[in-house]
Order: C-alpha cells, then sequence, then structure tokens
C-alpha cells in the first residue's frame, strides 16, 4: 500500500511539473481539434514561448486529491493496522451499521415481542458468526456480551454468544509449539516432560493446554497467538469510532478498557499479577495452597515465575468446569428432579421471569440459607437411596442376569448458586477496597467451579491480564461511597463522585446519583423507570452531557456490572454495595478515617419481588 502511495505522489508531482513538447503536443492537439471543428476557419495565432511554460489550473487540483486521497488512505491504514485491519473493519461495520439501524427503528415504531425475538435470534447469529471468523476484540466483546455486562442483553443473545465463554476454536498444536520453542529457545521436550496437544480452553488471545514439568509437576501452560496485539488495537479503535457516533455515552469507557487491554499482551507482566493478587487473598485467608477443605473462599493458581516469558504463562491447574458448564450441569439435575427435559425446566423459567417482568416484578432465587436447607434435605434422599443400593448390590446383585446399581454422587447436588455469587462480589469486594489492586474483566469465562464432585462447590478465579491498581485516595473515597449507596444518602453520594472526578456540562445531581448508583451498585426496573440500560444511559447523557467520568473508577464499574450481570441472570440480583460495605467500614476504621455517612430514615422501599423456591 505504501508504495503504492509513493506512486501515486511520484505521478502527482510529474504531473505538475510537466514543462515543454508534452504540455505543447497536448495544446496543439485540442486547438487543433477546436479549429477543424469551427465553421468559420481561422488562422490559429502564432505560440509564444509563454504559451509553453503555462500550467493548466486543473493539474494541481488534481494533484491535490490524489494527495488527499493517499493521506486519507494512509491515515486508515495506520489507524486500523494495515490492510488486514482495514478488511476488519469493513466486516464489522457491514454488520454493525445496518443491524444497529434496525434496532433503532424497531424500538422508534415499538415492536411486538416476536419482531424482536427474531431480530435477535439472527443478528446474534451473524454476530457470533462474525466473532468467530475475525477472533481477536471481537472474541471478547462476545464474552463480555454472554456475561450479561450490565444486564443488558437479552437471554437469545447471551443463549448464542456463551459459546465463546467455554468453546472459541483453537490454533493448530504445530503453531503453539513454534511458539514455546522460540521463546525458551530450546525444544519443547527440554522444558516439558510431557505436553497434551489437546486444548483445555481457547480464549480471545491464547490457548491453554496441560503439560507437565521435568520434575513430575502438573501444570497448565497458556500460550498468546503472535498476531494478537496489533489486531486488537485495530480492533478496539474499530468500535471506539462506531461508539462515538452511535453511542458517545460508551467512548471513555471503551478508552479506558483499550488502555487495560495492552496490558494483556505481556504474560509475564501476567504472572507477577496473578502472583500478587494470590499473596494478598493468601493474606486475607481467603485462599490457600490448598484450597479443597472448604475452609477458603476460592482457589487461585500458583504461577511459576521461572518458566513464565512475554507469550508463555505455566502455572498450577485448577480442577474443576468452567463456571458456564458447571452451571449447564446444575439445569440438567434440576431438571432431573423436576421430571423435564433442561429445555422444558428453561422454558418454564423464561415464562416465570416474563409474567413477573408484566407485572413489574422480577424473579429472585432462594438464599443462600434456603439453597443450603434443599441441598441438606437432598443430600439425606442420596444417602438413604444410596443405603438402598448397597443392600441390593451385596444381595440380589450377586445373583446371575442381574446388574448392579450405580450409588449417586455428591455431584448430583444443586449448586448454592446464591452463595456463589456473595462469595464472588465479596472476593472482587476484598480486592477492589483493601487490596487496590483488582481483576476488571471477571466475565464467567474466567470463573471455574471447583470441588462439585465432593459436594463442596468453590470457585477457581483465573486470568490476571487485566489487572487495575487504584491509588490510596480514591480507594478510601471510593469506600466512603460504597457506604453512601448503601445509606442512599444521596446527597453524600453526590459529593463523593464530584470529588471522585465527576464532571458533566450542568453537573445534574439527579444524573450523578443515577449514575452512581447505577455504575457501582445495583440496577432496576425502579433506578432505570422501567427502560433498557443502553436508553438509561443515553437518556443521562442527553439531559447532562458528561465531560469526564472518574478515570480511575471505570474498571471497577466495569467489574461490578459484570458480576450484577452473572447474578441477574442466575436470579440472584444483588446490591454491590450492600456486600462491600463491611469491607469498606474496616478499611475506613484501620485508615482512622471517618465514615461520615449515616443511615438515611428517607431510604426506598425494595423493588417488589416474587420468591422462587428450589424444589
Amino acid at each position: 500500500l505504501r508504495s503504492n502511495i509513493c506512486d501515486m505522489l511520484s505521478a502527482a508531482s510529474r504531473i505538475v511539473s510537466c514543462r515543454g513538447a508534452t504540455v505543447s503536443r497536448v495544446r496543439h492537439s485540442v486547438k487543433s481539434r477546436r479549429f477543424n471543428s469551427s465553421i468559420k476557419k481561422k488562422t490559429a495565432p502564432p505560440r509564444t514561448s509563454n504559451d509553453d511554460n503555462r500550467i493548466s489550473p486543473w493539474y494541481p487540483i488534481v494533484g491535490g486529491l490524489v494527495i488527499t486521497v493517499a493521506g486519507g488512505i494512509k491515515y486508515c491504514h495506520d489507524l486500523f493496522g494495515g490492510m488486514e485491519g482495514l478488511e476488519r473493519a469493513a466486516a464489522f461495520y457491514s454488520l454493525a451499521i445496518p443491524r444497529y439501524v434496525q434496532y433503532r427503528f424497531h424500538m422508534v415504531k415499538e415492536s411486538p415481542d416476536e419482531v424482536w425475538d427474531s431480530l435477535h435470534t439472527e443478528t446474534s447469529q451473524d454476530a457470533l458468526n462474525i466473532m468467530l471468523q475475525l477472533k481477536g476484540f471481537y472474541i471478547k466483546s462476545g464474552q463480555i456480551c454472554a456475561s450479561n455486562l450490565g444486564n443488558a442483553f437479552p437471554d437469545i443473545w447471551i443463549d448464542t454468544l456463551s459459546v465463546l465463554q467455554d468453546q472459541v476454536p483453537a490454533k493448530d498444536f504445530s503453531v503453539v509449539k513454534e511458539i514455546i520453542e522460540s521463546e525458551y529457545g530450546k525444544p519443547l521436550e527440554e522444558v516439558f516432560a510431557t505436553f497434551d496437544e489437546e486444548v483445555i480452553g481457547a480464549a480471545s488471545i491464547g490457548q491453554v493446554h496441560r503439560a507437565t514439568l521435568v520434575d513430575g509437576t502438573p501444570v497448565v501452560v497458556k500460550v498468546m497467538y503472535p498476531e494478537v496485539e496489533g489486531l486488537f488495537r485495530g480492533d478496539v479503535r474499530t468500535i471506539k469510532l462506531f461508539a462515538q457516533l452511535a453511542q458517545p455515552v460508551h467512548v471513555p469507557a471503551l478508552e479506558e478498557i483499550e488502555k487495560q487491554f495492552m496490558t494483556e499482551f505481556d504474560y509475564f507482566k501476567e504472572s507477577k499479577q496473578l502472583a500478587q493478587v494470590r499473596e494478598n487473598l493468601m493474606k486475607a485467608g481467603m485462599t490457600g495452597e490448598d484450597s479443597s477443605d472448604g475452609t477458603k473462599l476460592c482457589a487461585i493458581p500458583k504461577p511459576y515465575l521461572d518458566l513464565c516469558t512475554k507469550r508463555v504463562l505455566v502455572m498450577e491447574e485448577l480442577k474443576g468446569d468452567k463456571l458456564a458448564v458447571g452451571l449447564r450441569k446444575d439445569v440438567q439435575g434440576h431438571a432431573a428432579r423436576a421430571g423435564q427435559t433442561p429445555e422444558e425446566f428453561l422454558a418454564e423459567r423464561k415464562a416465570l421471569d416474563e409474567e413477573a417482568e408484566a407485572q413489574g416484578m422480577s424473579v429472585q432465587g432462594p438464599t443462600a440459607q434456603e439453597f443450603e436447607v434443599y441441598r441438606s434435605i437432598l443430600n439425606r434422599q442420596r444417602q438413604l437411596e444410596n443405603a438402598g443400593v448397597l443392600i441390593y448390590n451385596t444381595t440380589f446383585g450377586w445373583l446371575p442376569g442381574k446388574k448392579k446399581k450405580q450409588y449417586k454422587g455428591k455431584d448430583t447436588l444443586p449448586i448454592n448458586q446464591a452463595k456463589l455469587v456473595d462469595d464472588l462480589i465479596y472476593v472482587h469486594g476484598h480486592e477492589v477496597l483493601v487490596d487496590g489492586y483488582f481483576n476488571g474483566d471477571p466475565h464467567p469465562g474466567n470463573i471455574l467451579l471447583l470441588g462439585v464432585e465432593e459436594g463442596n462447590p468453590r470457585l477457581g478465579l483465573i486470568d490476571y491480564g487485566q489487572v487495575k491498581q487504584l491509588s490510596k485516595k480514591t480507594r478510601l473515597l471510593l469506600c466512603k461511597l460504597i457506604i453512601a449507596l448503601d445509606d442512599d444518602n444521596r446527597d453524600e453520594i453526590v459529593s463523593l463522585m464530584k470529588q471522585l472526578g465527576y464532571k458533566s456540562r450542568d453537573m445534574n445531581e439527579d444524573n450523578i446519583y443515577l449514575y452512581a448508583k447505577v455504575g457501582y451498585d445495583e440496577d432496576n426496573h425502579e433506578l432505570t423507570g422501567g427502560k433498557h440500560i443502553q436508553i438509561f444511559m443515553e437518556d443521562l447523557q442527553s439531559k447532562d452531557p458528561i465531560i469526564e467520568l472518574p478515570r480511575e473508577l471505570l474498571m471497577v464499574s466495569r467489574a461490578s456490572t459484570m458480576l450484577r450481570g452473572l447474578a441477574h441472570y442466575l436470579h440472584q440480583s444483588r446490591s454491590v454495595a450492600k456486600i462491600w460495605r463491611p469491607i469498606a467500614e474496616q478499611v475506613l476504621k484501620e485508615e482512622g478515617d471517618p465514615i461520615g455517612t449515616g443511615k438515611n430514615s428517607a431510604r426506598k422501599t425494595p423493588k417488589a419481588t416474587i420468591e422462587a423456591q428450589a424444589a
């Protein structure tokens, strides 16, 4: 492309500097044709030397246009990352622009549900195909959608794109082997005693394999694809340009996300971040060298720093399923106990959701305590059934023609989804408020479900490529904001948001309050007035355009909305401020910083809910 541009510039230069015989011949030819076509013949006046040297006014114009076009091509070339980036941008825009227009049209028209369902189904499948084709940041965007960020995506989109959480296509093993040997400067066999060619997980920038170190230690190895960094930069710019035109309210967040994503392209740095977060949570007693005894809230893998490089990360393997897989198995168990297929069970749940929404309510699942009671009842039933199986197998099971029955394992017990959500939000609250060092990308693809077979489900947290660090000043102000949000203390919320750096055209206090509630605490119909979160944010922006957001807290808001998105999906909607409040109070107490907020007697009444029982 650069060569072609140079050729065009050179041609333009030659045109502009053209002199002498060539110009003379062209001008003479034109005048001859004009003379011959004239009715009244005239003798051409003699040419002078000035005629030969005079430049047509069209030549500089043509040259300027050529230079302008060439400059525009070069700008786009640099902006999107070369010809491949331009092709990727074109593929994205070919889907995004017409679909965006369609969605806006149906919003204005207020189309019925069946039209929306059809549009969601068609568009989400087209989007999935584009994401799988382009990979890179588009896979990451699909994972964000599948995690129901901000409770913004319809179930059809979530279901369609959920494959991106744990089923991203992987590259051939020969590519992986070449990268590893290039990073270590030695054959693969000299670094690992065994290396499984089968992929156990693939994501937007790399894939993971099982291996064994030369001393026999089992590990997993994450390998980065060679081309992803350049593609990611162009992809983020493409989506940012689209947002600037169609959804400007999201631009500040995209700029911060772009900044954070750039830290993902160094696995050695990620390994040190992983080690730091692990050490922080070990000090807090939330994880440990062995978290299988049920006394720890989560497990975080140990990285082997001496084997980590820019494109290879070696760490301890956590035995368990991706959260999406574990939840699918859990649905199958619930459906079997209800005498239904998983499809029938989910359809019934969807009907309950729609009925509640029509009444202006929401379905709220059982509490952690209710789940434990239910699990205890089912466990007693399991033990009694297993006692019967034991009697049968030791008596009739030995007879000819009889088959021994299978025992029911603890993995048949339902997952305490309420405790899972509470633990997940609490752990991240400690990372944010106590350590000021947290994972800004806690989507379900980065969460494992461990200990299910032992009947002790717990969290496994992986992928610390997007770690954000907060200053002490910001962290303490955020602690105060969390308490004010839980108190629903509007004046204190507005004051703290201003101190944290929120700026808008009119500094409308209602807008500031709503932005803080939705950004850091909770989102529900009561707050949004029943509007979709995208429309709600656009309305806030139109009433009082945001000039500057608290940049340090953009990733906190992103983490909070991701965690709430998972909670909404599991019918376990939460107020993040309520769960984080005890942590915030303890931090301020230890720092000797006054809390400065009190319980607001005018606190709003909680929204109406429908208690959905597990049985």
